[in-house]
C-alpha cells in the first residue's frame, strides 16, 4: 500500500512549498469539525489541547478558534426523552463536545458526565442534558442555552447544533421499506440506501455557515457514516458552504464498520455514499488508519458483524481526495482514534495549505 506524508502530499503540488514553509510561519489557524456522537467528542479532546489562551503564541496555540457543528438528530436514551418531554432539541451530543472542550479534571466537566442510577423520574438521565433542558427553559432559546452551558465549563472553542430545526431522520432501506427515527434506523437490520431530513428545508444555524466560510481546515468524521456525518450534510446549505469553502476539507474516516450504516465498506465507499448525499465534492484530503488491529479486539467487534475499515488508497484518490495514511489507532476498552495523532496530522496539515495559499496570494 502507498502512504503519503502530510509534507510530501502538498508538496506535490507545490515543490515551493517547504522552502515557503521556512519563511513565513502562518497565523493561527481557524477550525470546523463536523460530526457527532462519540467519534467529534474523542477529535475535540484531541484539537482542544492546541487552542490558544490568552497570553499563548501561535506555536503552542495553533488554533485560534474552534467550532465544532453537532448533529441534532438523536432521539434515543436521556436526549430522547428531553426531547420528547420538553419539545427541544436532544442536547445528548453537544453536552459531550462541551465536556469534550472543557478541563477534563474539573468538577463541573465531571458533574456534566453524570448519569442518575436511581430517582424515579431522572433515573438514566445524564445531568449535563437535564441542565441544558433547565437552561432552554428559563431563555427560550435551545441555541443561547447551549452557549451558556459553554460559558459555565469554560470550554477552548465555540459549539453550536447544525441546524435548530425539529428534524427527525428517514432512512430508505434496501427492501424499499421507510424507517423514521434515528433509534430505529441504528436498530433495523436492513442496509441504509437513502437518507432524508423531515423537514427537508431544515435550515442550518447562520453561525455554522459563517464558521466554514472563515475556517482554513475544516473536518467532517469520524463518527457513524450516516446518523453522525450524512445527517449534518443533509442540512440545507450546509454542502453548497463546503463545496465553496476555500479551507483544506479533511475527511477523518473510521476504524471499523458498523452494522447497517457501514457494513462492508472500503474507505473509498464511505466518501462515495457521503458524495451521493451531497451531490458534489466536498473533501481534498482523507485521514485514514493503517495500524493493525489486535486479535483480541478483532474477536470482540467481529461479534458485533463489524470488521477494520480497508483504506483502498488507489480508489480514494482516484476520487481526487489525497490521502494521510498512518497509525491513528487507540486500543482500551473499545477502539478509538487516537486523538492526539489525529489532532496533529490535522494541525500539520491546516498549517502547511495555509502556507501555499499564502505562497500564492
Amino acid at each position: 500500500m502507498r502512504t503519503s506524508t502530510i509534507t510530501s502530499s502538498l508538496a506535490d503540488k507545490d515543490p515551493n512549498l517547504t522552502a515557503s514553509a521556512s519563511i513565513s510561519p502562518p497565523a493561527a489557524l481557524r477550525v470546523v469539525a463536523i460530526g457527532g456522537g462519540t467519534g467529534l467528542s474523542t477529535l475535540l479532546r484531541g484539537l482542544r489541547r492546541h487552542v490558544a489562551v490568552p497570553g499563548q503564541t501561535t506555536e503552542t496555540g495553533i488554533i485560534s478558534d474552534l467550532a465544532a457543528l453537532v448533529t441534532v438528530t438523536d432521539d434515543g436514551g436521556s436526549s430522547g426523552r428531553l426531547r420528547k418531554g420538553f419539545n427541544m432539541l436532544p442536547p445528548g451530543d453537544l453536552r459531550n463536545c462541551m465536556v469534550a472542550l472543557s478541563e477534563e479534571e474539573d468538577l463541573i466537566s465531571q458533574l456534566f458526565r453524570h448519569r442518575f442510577k436511581s430517582g424515579g423520574d431522572i433515573e438514566g438521565h445524564n445531568f449535563g442534558n437535564l441542565f441544558v433542558a433547565a437552561l432552554t427553559e428559563i431563555t427560550g432559546d435551545f441555541g443561547q442555552a447551549i452557549q451558556l452551558a459553554s460559558k459555565i465549563l469554560a470550554t477552548r472553542g465555540r459549539i453550536y447544533p447544525v441546524t435548530t430545526a425539529n428534524a427527525t431522520l428517514v432512512a430508505e432501506m434496501d427492501d424499499g421499506s421507510l424507517v423514521r427515527g434515528e433509534t430505529n434506523i441504528s436498530a433495523s437490520k436492513r442496509r441504509i440506501v437513502e437518507l432524508t431530513l423531515e423537514p427537508p428545508d431544515a435550515a442550518p444555524l447562520p453561525e455554522a455557515l459563517e464558521a466554514i466560510e472563515r475556517a482554513d481546515l475544516i473536518t467532517v468524521g469520524p463518527g457513524s457514516l450516516y446518523t453522525s456525518l450524512i445527517t449534518n450534510l443533509l442540512v440545507k446549505g450546509i454542502p453548497e458552504a463546503l463545496t465553496r469553502a476555500c479551507g483544506v476539507r479533511v475527511f477523518i474516516c473510521n476504524l471499523m464498520t458498523q452494522a447497517n450504516e457501514s457494513l462492508g465498506l472500503t474507505a473509498s465507499q464511505h466518501i462515495e455514499r457521503i458524495y451521493e448525499h451531497t451531490g458534489a465534492p466536498i473533501f481534498d484530503y482523507a485521514i485514514l488508519n493503517s495500524a493493525p488491529v489486535s486479535p483480541e479486539m478483532l474477536l470482540r467487534y467481529a461479534a458485533e458483524g463489524a470488521a477494520p475499515i480497508i483504506p483502498d488508497v488507489d480508489r480514494v484518490e482516484s476520487l481526487g481526495v489525497r490521502c494521510i495514511v498512518g497509525n491513528f489507532l487507540s486500543e482500551g476498552e473499545v477502539l478509538r482514534h487516537a486523538g492526539d495523532k489525529v489532532a496533529g496530522a490535522l494541525l500539520e496539515l491546516g498549517r502547511l495549505s495555509m502556507i501555499k495559499n499564502l505562497a500564492g496570494a
